[in-house]
């Protein structure tokens, strides 16, 4: 006889499955380390010993645009830190630092059942669900910070994403005003909430005054969409590219990786339908750094790369008007509107499909448009806190956070201590 067992099911069971061996692993280490402890005659070293000072836990290696400027930051104060990764090719484990140690822990619920039997005095991560799905917090380890990865909204997480965090590192206040709305609504004990920034743009931003402006170019026009359903590529596909080759402006499409992985026949149909040529041409190359610089103008959906670029390169953007569903997210608690798309007619212009019989025009008009700087300057004002500093901050709130840990102010008097 076969059973069935629907997949929200099986992740739950594997959910409890990872539960019990975390707290059978918990207490068997406990019990060899007080055998331990015996037989060494009591002079066993303290188990706050063992503890790592820094973890950095990341479950894909695209974070590590992220990562890099910390993990740089902790190596040049000489700090000790691990960064655990999920990745098996993710680029820190070829890194040579004195102080920072890079390690493979495994892939999916390997890497969560190595994290829930953490030692760890500070614990810093990209990923979101600590306590909501497979990954539990470590009774060995003591504080737990989400850093966010992108310039947008902080309720746009899947529900309950950053809870159970003691601290998530913002880089806009209108982050704090959002978070501070979700603990109340849901009687959670405020977290703290730090401006630090965004330590990859910072990066991103130092690297293009290095590099200066791109060489002499045609005009050029970056499609750069996300994946999915509502993605550009998906709802419009041959009718946008034609659209775009009838502009007098060189075309470059970008688009997201995962395309070719979930969308692979429509990749390969459109890549066949319209081959390279003197004005229109294909990236996917594994860093957009040099196509993003010689752009001129980028269109896109929802993607985050648009921020990177009216942020960084300080270009105008043409956004898709698209239907955003909240219900999964911790947006659809809050009655505000997202910062995200209240902020895109302030960068660039909406493109509608009416649009497409004169696709130019509406590119000259996002060229030429004076307002549009002044709106990328609201944006950063807004939404990147500390510019040129990120990573310093980051690590400096870090380092005062195990401080405190470690040497907690002593409690005063009680009023009615006689």
């Amino acid at each position: 006889m076969y059973f069935y067992i629907d997949p929200g099911t099986g992740s739950m069971l594997f959910t409890i499955l990872i539960g019990v061996l975390s707290a059978a692993i918990y207490l068997l280490r406990n019990v060899a380390i007080k055998l331990r402890f015996a037989m060494s005659g009591g002079r066993q070293k303290s188990a706050d010993a063992a503890r790592i000072p820094f973890v950095l836990f990341t479950d894909d290696k695209r974070y590590w645009n992220t990562f890099q400027p910390i993990c740089d930051e902790l190596e040049r104060r000489g700090q000790t830190a691990v960064y655990m990764t999920a990745s098996p090719d993710d680029p820190a484990l070829k890194q040579s630092y004195s102080h920072v140690r890079t390690e493979f822990i495994g892939q999916g619920n390997r890497a969560f059942a190595r994290m829930n039997t953490l030692k760890a005095d500070v614990v810093l991560a990209t990923t979101p669900g600590l306590e909501v799905y497979q990954w539990k917090r470590s009774r060995d380890a003591r504080y737990y910070m989400h850093i966010l990865h992108m310039p947008n909204d902080a309720t746009l997480y899947r529900m309950f994403g950053l809870d159970y965090f003691d601290a998530v590192l913002l880089t806009g206040e209108y982050q704090v005003r959002q978070l501070r709305k979700l603990e109340a609504l849901r009687k959670l004990p405020e977290k703290e909430l730090p401006l630090v920034g965004l330590p990859y743009l910072d990066r991103l931003r130092a690297r293009l005054n290095e590099a200066g402006p791109a060489p002499e170019h045609p005009v050029t026009v970056l499609l750069a969409p996300s994946w999915g359903p509502s993605g550009l590529l998906t709802v419009y596909g041959k009718k946008l590219l034609d659209a775009l080759l009838n502009t007098p402006y060189h075309i470059v499409v970008r688009p997201h990786p995962q395309s070719f992985v979930s969308e692979k026949p429509l990749m390969d149909a459109l890549m066949a339908a319209y081959p390279d040529s003197d004005r229109f041409e294909w990236d996917r190359s594994n860093d957009n750094f040099e196509v993003l610089r010689r752009s001129d103008v980028m269109i896109s959906d929802f993607s985050g790369v648009i921020f990177d670029f009216a942020l960084v390169f300080d270009g105008p953007v043409i956004y898709s008007k698209t239907e955003f569903d909240k219900g999964p997210y911790d947006a659809w608690w809050l009655d505000d509107e997202l910062w995200t798309f209240s902020i895109l007619n302030k960068i660039g212009v909406q493109l509608n499909e009416g649009d497409f019989n004169d696709l130019g025009a509406v590119i000259d008009r996002c060229l030429n448009a004076p307002g549009f700087r002044e709106g990328r300057d609201q944006a950063r004002r807004e939404t990147w806190a500390n510019i040129g500093h990120s990573a310093e901050a980051t690590v400096d709130f870090m380092i005062k956070t195990r401080e405190r840990l470690l040497n907690p102010p002593e409690s005063k008097p009680s009023r009615d201590a006689a």
